[in-house]
């Protein structure tokens, strides 16, 4: 979801009013009232323009595999982010199929990234995350839940859950209420204990003694700290990826408005949805498909683009807005973990960095190169930090 909450009002230029989407024939909103809108990220003034570039015929059979492999996806909603891994992982280098004879089988998959490797995104073997010492077994826990941010579903993280798995980690991605496969409507959630109810379900249903890793990116950060606070004594660890980290009586809202007036791309690509009429405040916030890999993916692979863009959904508003109530004997008692992404374009570097000023994790972590969305722009680093986060010791 990135950025949120510039404000604007009736009297908004005329480019604003037309990303309005109205669900109802309601009037537009009376003169002197100001809706705050979603977004923080940075116009990129000096960006490459995408659109007049041509598709070599590689990029082309990637486009056209991942388009099929988006239809398959919304075909297979109730296999949830595992069934996207494994649709999605390249099947002739994955370890779930026999090499053919006389080939080595790797340790782990290749990315499905179509792009050249880079120096900042090696391929790990897992002994190469794991000191020869550590056991996965000897950890306090091996279990990592992921939640997505704003817009996004479990579908995101299909790498990371495959590469945990093929490291002897258990991996659980969960949709949140109206995001991913989840069937609710994004414009009727109206709390935040609504909007993250599949992951608190999830996590009260773990046994007694039973502990996890939260890992939130983006608007899943005030969500895992919800969940710290709730359920304080089955999170091991939490893991912010580029992600909103709040302090006690701060919501996304106060986070995101900070920079609110210089995200002319954000603003851009905002199509807010009034589904109780323009006279009311907005009930969901879309993006314009065309923006999505400026914003969002600026580093991903083509398909993973393609994916975003046929997977993405609107993203609840009355959640962001509200104020998170933290204390120091649950919340802050839990280890805390943030991985800055230096290329993003939807939570700029600098408030990555403001965050972490203001509420100090115990660790940072830098993916340099990474775009909002690392796990699909750079898997191997991200893998490589959250193995080696589960192997720091209590």
């Amino acid at each position: 979801m990135g950025a949120l909450f510039s404000c604007f009002s009736s009297a908004a230029p005329a480019e604003t009013k037309r990303r309005r989407r109205s669900i109802s024939s309601a009037p537009p909103p009376p003169p002197g009232v100001a809706v705050p809108s979603l977004g923080l990220s940075r116009d990129r003034s000096g960006r490459k323009e995408r659109g007049g570039e041509g598709l070599t015929h590689e990029q082309e059979q990637a486009l056209a595999a991942a388009a099929k492999t988006a239809a398959s996806l919304l075909l297979r909603q109730n296999g949830g982010a595992e069934a996207v891994a494994e649709v999605l992982l390249d099947r002739s280098s994955s370890v779930r199929d026999p090499p053919p004879a006389g080939k080595k089988k790797q340790a782990l998959p290749r990315s499905s990234s179509s792009r050249p490797r880079s120096l900042a995104d090696p391929l790990l073997q897992v002994q190469q995350l794991i000191n020869q010492d550590v056991k996965i077994d000897d950890l306090e826990t091996n279990h990592f839940v992921l939640v997505h941010g704003g817009g996004f579903g479990a579908w995101c993280w299909y790498k990371t859950i495959a590469l945990l798995k093929d490291g002897g980690f258990k991996a659980t991605a969960i949709d949140l209420t109206g995001s991913g496969t989840n069937a609710f409507d994004p414009n009727n959630v109206t709390s935040l204990s609504h909007y993250v109810m599949p992951l608190t379900s999830f996590l009260e249903k773990l046994s007694d003694g039973e502990k996890v890793i939260l890992v939130g990116h983006d608007f899943g950060g005030t969500c895992i700290s919800y969940a710290m606070e709730a359920f304080t004594s089955k999170v091991a660890k939490a893991v912010f990826v580029s992600a909103v980290m709040l302090t006690n009586g701060q919501s996304a809202a106060d986070v995101f408005s900070q920079q609110a007036r210089s995200n002319d791309l954000l603003q851009r690509a905002q199509i807010f949805l009034y589904a109780n009429g323009n006279d009311n405040p907005p009930t969901a916030v879309d993006y314009d498909k065309s923006l999505l890999q400026d914003l969002f993916f600026n580093g991903s692979p083509a398909k993973d683009v393609v994916l975003a863009s046929v997977s993405m959904r609107p993203v609840p508003f009355a959640p962001v807005l509200e104020k998170l109530s933290l204390s120091v004997k649950n919340h802050d008692s839990i280890r805390r973990y943030y991985i800055e992404t230096t290329g993003d374009n939807a939570l700029p570097l600098s408030l990555q960095q403001s965050m972490c000023s203001l509420n100090p994790p115990e660790r940072v972590f830098q993916l340099k190169g990474a775009d909002h969305s690392p796990f699909l722009s750079k898997p191997q680093a991200l893998h490589k930090y959250l193995v080696e986060l589960a192997k720091i010791s209590t």
